[in-house]
């Protein structure tokens, strides 16, 4: 039963990885940005610091709910929202594919901070993707004090729920659309 619950997971996470983020009705649009509102709500509690990382970044992204899951190779997959001055921009889609021991499955919820206009614009034209060497740091109170940007761009995590064991190589890829 366990193995049937991440073969359905590790399904989910294909087709949503697939569906276009065109096709999106306004309710679900609204939907991911109240979700991205409570997510970065959410990053400042946890690690306070994160609040003047907000306020001087060029522009971010959130992914509010990205689900991860894999037996072998993994798939993950989310939807969220650009910001540039604090206001929504577009949309985005978070696509991921892994290979190597891993099982289980997780959702969690990521955070892209741009220093400047040409990462946003990087990512705007959806070539900006993340190799497998790429690290995030994961929220916890003072994390953020000593992150730098890396490349443009500042990268953060938060754990939501679940469980996966995971040795593993892959990457993220990005879709933007212009609201």
């Amino acid at each position: 039963m366990k193995n049937l619950n991440i073969i359905w997971v590790l399904v989910m996470a294909c087709i949503l990885s697939v569906s276009p983020i065109l096709g999106q009705s306004k309710a679900k649009k609204n939907k991911i940005i109240a979700d991205c509102e409570t997510a970065k709500a959410e990053f400042i509690q946890n690690d306070g610091l994160m609040k003047s990382i907000f306020e001087s970044a060029y522009a971010y992204v959130i992914f509010p709910n990205v689900g991860k899951g894999g037996l072998g190779v993994g798939a993950a997959a989310g939807n969220g929202a650009v910001y540039q001055n604090g206001k929504v921009i577009g949309m985005a889609k978070l696509s991921q594919l892994s290979i190597g021991f891993q099982a289980g499955g997780q959702a969690y919820r990521e955070v892209i901070f741009f220093e400047s206009k040409k990462e946003l614009e990087r990512f705007k034209d959806s070539r900006f993707e993340f190799a497998a060497q790429a690290s995030a740091v994961a929220v916890t109170e003072g994390a953020s004090a000593n992150v730098k940007y890396a490349d443009g761009v500042m990268v953060f995590t938060m754990q939501k729920g679940g469980l996966m064991y995971e040795a593993s190589i892959g990457g993220q890829k990005f879709r933007f659309n212009k609201l």
